[in-house]
């Protein structure tokens, strides 16, 4: 009998002790926003991703919900939020971001937690014309080069012209023209034409 009463009292002990820790869990999730996700994911893998216009940006304040919501950045580069209006994005990464509204919500919330994620890459764009079977706008991934950007529309028509190929770029308002040699890169040759992309590069395939 005293064996049983010893083995109930154990028992009681450990789940006690197994309650007390869980709730201790439970409450720790709560009061710590690094554990808490929003179900979002990053459209880059880059924290050095310098947002622009037409990005979607993914605000999330912990524990305001009336502050967190997706924004468009506007054409003019800013985004709108309550109490602060209008804030410069455009040309901030998104942890710079982070901090600016961290600072301008101290005036109106004590200790804001902002995170900011990207989950639409617009402003990153090339565009691909011409003789490809799935031509238009792509997302200009980091590092991305012209062979790499063609290899996603698609492939080539019957009547591209693989040798003529060439890349069209705004530089201090002129127009620069790269050639693209497809056939001869492919096989190894003429490496430095198959240039590093940049935002707003255009690919014509004639």
């Amino acid at each position: 009998m005293v064996r049983h009463v010893a083995l109930w009292a154990a028992l009681g002990m450990l789940t006690i002790s197994a309650t007390t820790a869980l709730a201790r869990g439970q409450d720790e999730t709560q009061q710590s926003p690094s554990t808490a996700t929003t179900g979002k994911v990053s459209a880059t893998p880059d924290p050095n991703y310098i947002i622009g216009p037409q990005d979607v940006l993914d605000i999330d304040v912990w524990k305001e919900a009336e502050l967190t919501r997706d924004v468009p950045v506007r054409p003019d580069g800013k985004i709108s939020l309550p109490l602060l209006n209008d804030v410069q994005a455009a040309g901030l990464t998104p942890t710079q971001l982070s901090q600016e509204l961290t600072t301008e919500l101290r005036k109106f919330i004590t200790d804001p937690q902002v995170t900011v994620i990207v989950t639409q890459i617009n402003s990153q764009r090339v565009y691909i014309l011409g003789e490809m079977k799935r031509p238009g706008a792509y997302p200009l991934l980091p590092g991305m080069t012209v062979l790499q950007a063609l290899s996603s529309a698609g492939g080539f028509t019957q009547f591209a012209n693989l040798k003529k190929i060439y890349v069209l770029r705004n530089e201090d308002g002129k127009q620069v023209k790269f050639l693209f040699n497809y056939k001869e890169v492919v096989k190894g040759n003429k490496a430095d034409q198959n240039i590093v992309l940049q935002a707003g590069d255009q690919i014509v395939v004639p």
